[in-house]
């Protein structure tokens, strides 16, 4: 992740170690991909061993990683940051 904005400058670390908060939303993406993962294991295979719900979740969150991390830091930015999107803002 960039640490300026490139095309307005805005620098994304507000303090050192800001991000670290942005671990409990990745936490939370994460429990949800579990959760969804589980339940759609267990209506599609009918109750399969544990070792298939263990590998379907492995697998679906080392998938989901580049985006559970680069949604949470955005959206903690978004939320604790004071960063507001203005899409009709004109750059220079």
């Amino acid at each position: 992740m960039y640490t300026h904005c490139p095309k307005c400058g805005l620098e994304y670390e507000v303090q050192p170690s800001f991000f670290q908060g942005a671990m409990y939303v990745s936490y939370a993406f994460s429990v949800a991909i579990f959760i969804t993962v589980f339940v759609v294991t267990t209506v599609l295979l009918n109750k399969p061993p544990i070792h298939i719900y263990m590998i379907n979740i492995t697998v679906a969150t080392l998938v989901f990683i580049p985006f559970s991390f680069r949604y949470s830091r955005s959206i903690f930015l978004h939320i604790f940051g004071g960063v507001k999107y203005e899409p009709n803002v004109k750059l220079n």
